[in-house]
């Protein structure tokens, strides 16, 4: 369940433009905060795409499914990937500012 919590957190901050607002709302350059936002987007999209992996591997690799040990792994590769995904997306919007 956490990783579809910060897959939507994270979904909702890059597509929904609730990073936009958050970081570049009432700035004095806002296209340019715009820009630079968007370029950490994609850094932190390359983790979201690794979390994706990780939690789709996990429910859809029949081995994975069957032993407990590996679904655990996949997972919490997952769920770290997300919290980098995350944590880029944060950091990189605050210098964005």
């Amino acid at each position: 369940m956490a990783s579809f919590l910060l897959a939507a957190l994270w979904a909702l901050s890059v597509f929904a433009g609730w990073g936009l607002e958050a970081f570049c709302a009432g700035g004095e350059s806002a296209a340019g905060c715009s820009q630079r936002l968007g370029s950490v987007s994609t850094l932190s999209g390359l983790f979201a795409v690794a979390a994706a992996c990780c939690t789709a591997g996990a429910w859809l690799v029949p081995s994975a499914r069957s032993d407990p040990r590996v679904f655990s792994r996949f997972m919490g590769v997952g769920v770290a990937a997300w919290i980098a995904a995350e944590g880029v997306l944060f950091l990189g919007g605050l210098l964005a500012r």
